[in-house]
């Protein structure tokens, strides 16, 4: 038996980053205790008497807000001007009225970027440093909830290597085991409960409801103060739903989504720009297929029922006489109205068109005929056409990227979403399943395509092998005759789905199995959030109503990065491309999801969105002996390979640590955490409550109960040097005593301060060798590159026609970008404003004899990963000279991200190896020849 694909996952610079902010609002906290350590009475960890284990807060509101404004300034997020949180106070078992407060932190992260992985790492993280151990998920679905547990099945492995196998009890709520509730409460390992909240809403749901208990399930969740992990949080907004999670006694909450309502102290944010642009997401383009307006037919669409006092009245479209020709227009009726008259006297109206029935409640109405017509749906038009062409458009894309990547080992599959199950699985008289329209359209274009030449063998199965639907289900007579009939399911979280949200995500390694012949997947409609697949390359929308679902939605379950047979992700955006068939045009969907993005995001999406119609192939042309001689004048001189070694001067980077760390302005001093107590009498008497006397007392934590980590194992685990050489640096730092006030902020500071001075260090040391014998070939040009038209020179601008000579493609894509992993030669563009301006004026400048952009694998080694640079030209004016530039937007240091300075910086000493080649970093070519 094969075994199945382990899903490999690797470390990801924005996920982490993600998670530190989150981790970073707690500083203060007590640290994590070693096992064997007492546990102090200043804890993050509190074990009450009756065996439960919870979260512990000590720190204040004033405290959480610095933190939280910490880390905002640190990712370019507005400081929020209040804490926005839940507050309340609760009465202790002695009688004592606490002040208790649940801040909540936003996390924004575009769709497909690895939401659930972070908050899962988030919660190992906030265990591994605090000690934190109690944690529920709350989901909006079931989709959103079995996809919670299948990442947490297929992460495990994963988090256990990270995390020196820590024990913990992932556990999905089942009303029919509530005794679980009190393993959860009572267990000392990181435990995570996750729940639909549907289950806890209600007054009359068990959790709630005492039974023959004392007490209502739910208070097991209570007393452990859970840290709950908001899952779509704009699906929690209404008053019984925010109730409902404050009645769990959250420590806090975390909110994790691409599109917030209410952006609550918002700590991190990629947003789909940004994602999009920087590859962690697949790239869109749009197959749209529309029919033209046809009058053949007796057209109508129910666009609107409107119930109003004076009576019931619907809009509808039709078509119209008109004196020339005929028009399609929308029309109020009411009841008994024929629309052969409406018409004007259309004969194909005449017979069976007047409106008989308006039923409001059900969104439908009913002609003479017996003709039944559902809100948004229309008749008569070429949908069937339409949904037809569309199916074959997806195979057509299916087999194109399956022969681009099968060598890859990448397994190709296609989604489809229709509104009606009738037409993808039928039923005939005696109850057995037959194919709908969809499935023999289906097998019909795979056969089609299968049997083209360029193209045969490429999938070894029959047609009807290798799509399935995904349905819901009821079952319909008793014991051995009973049969489930598939069902349109349009309750999100109803029982009935339960089975089918279980087996599409159980199912999520077998789809991505070579051997698996399952490749195109028709789902019902309701399949529309918490499912994706990595491997969805086309997403088609067949629906004989216009699509109520938001483009967002639709592209999100294909967003995701691909992975190979052996469970790796791939980076190369010449094959991460997600191409929609929708059921209008590409300029239609392509603005109604730029317009949606920009709603939700305030970020604007335009230009990225491409059209497939529109695509070119671009590659490398035949150079004259002129042009040939002038590449390979300068590729002989760049394109060795090198390594670096570094010689770090300790007693310089004491010096410049200690220096950092006294620069109190830009390291400030770490204030001790607070504690605080209010007590409160009732004054009563025979009327009732007569008033309340309060007393508050606040005061800095003792030194005694402040748990002291092992520091250089702490420090040693995130940099690299000796405790030698750590002593030093703490010791002359003069602030070791704030390690005994707060621990946990101190350390994080030094971390900050070390790793900025060594990473600089490591740079201004750095020298690089050529690797003897090894170069970069020149076959790194050699593949074709597919783009499209609107995207690459020629074209006019200005009545100008830009040249493409002096060049190696036969055209000059515009829109293109490196390869983060350089699998390969995927641009000679840029779509940055300063690299389109330099190659405008490459292409231009009699100076300028050849150009080319340097491709994605041609990388530099540097201590803070690897670096691409962008240009090489050849300039001659009375001499010949050879350069490599890198373009940016400014040449002011200040203005560009220190982690790119560093890059440029090591770039400069690896190209001062190269004869007669001068590296510099330019905003124009003009740049290239100052001094």
């Amino acid at each position: 038996m094969q075994q199945a694909m382990t899903l490999q996952f690797t470390h990801q610079a924005y996920q982490e980053r993600a998670v530190q902010s989150v981790v970073q609002v707690f500083d203060g906290q007590p640290l994590a205790t070693g096992e064997f350590e007492l546990v102090s009475s200043a804890a993050s960890v509190n074990y009450a008497g009756d065996g439960s284990i919870g979260n512990s807060l000590v720190l204040t509101e004033q405290q959480v807000l610095e933190n939280i404004h910490k880390v905002q300034a640190s990712n370019g997020i507005d400081a929020v001007a209040t804490l926005q949180a839940d507050r309340w106070a609760s009465e202790t078992q002695s009688g004592d009225v606490v002040d208790t407060f649940c801040p909540h932190l936003t996390i924004e992260m575009e769709t497909g970027t690895g939401k659930t992985y972070t908050f899962i790492r988030t919660m190992f993280e906030l265990n591994k440093v605090y000690g934190f151990k109690k944690f529920v998920v709350v989901v909006p679905s079931v989709a959103i909830r079995e996809g919670t547990m299948k990442n947490l099945e297929v992460t495990r492995s994963h988090f256990a290597a990270d995390y020196a196998n820590v024990p913990c009890l992932p556990m999905l709520y089942d009303s029919g085991r509530l005794n679980d509730l009190r393993h959860f409460a009572q267990s000392d390992a990181l435990s995570v409960l996750v729940i639909n909240i549907d289950s806890f809403t209600k007054d009359n749901n068990k959790i709630n409801q005492p039974g023959e208990r004392a007490f209502a399930p739910i208070e097991y969740i209570k007393t452990v103060k859970p840290i709950v992990i908001v899952d779509e949080p704009q699906n929690f907004e209404t008053d019984i739903r925010r109730k409902a999670l404050r009645d769990l006694n959250p420590l806090c909450t975390l909110r994790y989504s691409a599109t917030h309502k209410t952006p609550y102290n918002l700590l991190y944010k990629l947003d789909p720009v940004q994602a999009y642009d920087l590859g962690l997401v697949k790239q869109i383009e749009v197959d749209g297929v529309e029919a033209d307006v046809c009058y053949n037919h007796a057209f109508v669409q129910l666009d609107r029922i409107d119930a109003k006092p004076k009576g019931v009245t619907v809009k509808v479209t039709i078509d119209v006489n008109e004196t020339n020709d005929v028009g399609r227009k929308s029309l109020t009726l009411k009841l008994g109205d024929d629309l052969y008259a409406k018409s004007k006297q259309r004969e194909i109206y005449a017979d069976g068109f007047i409106l008989n029935e308006i039923r409001a409640d059900e969104g439908e109405i009913e002609f003479s005929g017996g003709r039944v017509l559902k809100l948004n749906e229309q008749r008569g038009g070429l949908s069937d056409d339409v949904m037809r062409f569309q199916i074959e458009r997806t195979v057509a894309a299916h087999f194109a990227k399956l022969k681009k990547v099968k060598e890859s080992g990448i397994k190709v599959l296609s989604l489809f979403f229709i509104d009606k199950v009738a037409n993808y699985r039928a039923y005939d008289d005696g109850g057995n399943d037959v194919p709908g329209k969809f499935a023999q359209w289906f097998e019909e274009a795979f056969e089609k395509y299968a049997a083209k030449a360029h193209y045969q063998g490429l999938i070894p199965h029959t047609a009807n092998e290798v799509h399935n639907g995904y349905f819901s289900g009821d079952k319909k007579g008793k014991g051995a005759a009973a049969k489930k009939i598939w069902v349109d399911s349009t309750e999100r979280g109803s029982k009935k789905d339960d089975d089918t949200y279980t087996l599409i995500m159980q199912d999520k390694e077998r789809l991505l199995d070579m051997a698996e012949p399952l490749q195109f997947i028709f789902s019902h409609s309701a399949l529309r959030e918490g499912w994706d697949n990595p491997n969805v390359f086309q997403i088609c929308t067949l629906n004989e109503t216009q699509s109520q679902m938001k483009k967002r939605q639709e592209i999100g379950r294909g967003l995701r990065l691909p992975v190979n047979q052996q469970g790796e992700r791939i980076h190369d955006k010449s094959i991460n491309v997600l191409t929609v068939i929708p059921n209008e045009s590409y300029d239609v969907f392509a603005r109604t999801l730029q317009q949606e993005i920009e709603d939700e995001t305030d970020v604007s999406f335009k230009g990225r969105v491409k059209n497939a119609r529109d695509k070119a192939r671009v590659q490398r042309k035949a150079l004259s002996d002129a042009d040939e001689a002038l590449f390979k004048a300068i590729w002989q001189r760049i394109n060795y390979q090198t390594r670096y070694s570094v010689t770090l001067d300790t007693p310089e980077l004491i010096e410049k640590c200690v220096k950092a760390l006294t620069d109190t302005h830009q390291y400030p001093r770490v204030q001790a955490p607070k504690v605080r107590s209010r007590k409160a009498r009732l004054h009563m008497d025979q009327e009732g409550i007569q008033g309340v006397e309060t007393a508050i007392d606040e005061s800095n934590a003792s030194y005694q109960n402040v748990p002291v980590p092992d520091v250089y194992a702490y420090i040693q685990n995130r940099v690299h040097l000796t405790r030698a050489t750590l002593f030093t640096i703490l010791d002359q730092s003069n602030r070791l005593d704030e390690l005994l006030i707060n621990p946990q902020a101190f350390l994080d500071t030094a971390i900050a301060a070390i790793k900025t001075v060594l990473q600089e260090l490591l740079v201004q040391g750095i020298e690089y060798h050529e690797i003897n014998g090894q170069r970069y070939e020149m076959t790194l040009f050699d593949e074709p590159l597919e783009t499209y038209r609107s995207s690459i020179y020629p074209q006019t601008s200005d009545n100008m026609t830009t040249p493409v000579d002096k060049t190696l493609l036969e055209a000059q894509p515009l829109d293109g970008d490196k390869n983060p992993d350089g699998a390969a030669f995927t641009c000679v563009m840029s779509d940055s404003e300063p690299e389109n301006r330099f190659a405008h004026e490459c292409a231009l400048d009699p100076r300028v004899r050849f150009f080319f952009k340097l491709p994605g694998k041609f990388k530099i080694a540097t201590p803070l990963g690897t670096y691409n640079p962008d240009w090489a030209v050849v300039f001659e004016n009375e001499e010949r000279v050879y350069f490599v530039a890198e373009t940016k937007a400014s040449t002011v240091k200040a203005n560009r991200r220190r982690n790119e300075n560093l890059k440029i910086a090591c770039g400069h000493k690896h190209f001062a190896l190269a004869d007669d080649v001068t590296f510099k970093e330019v905003s124009s070519l003009q740049g290239l020849l100052a001094q």
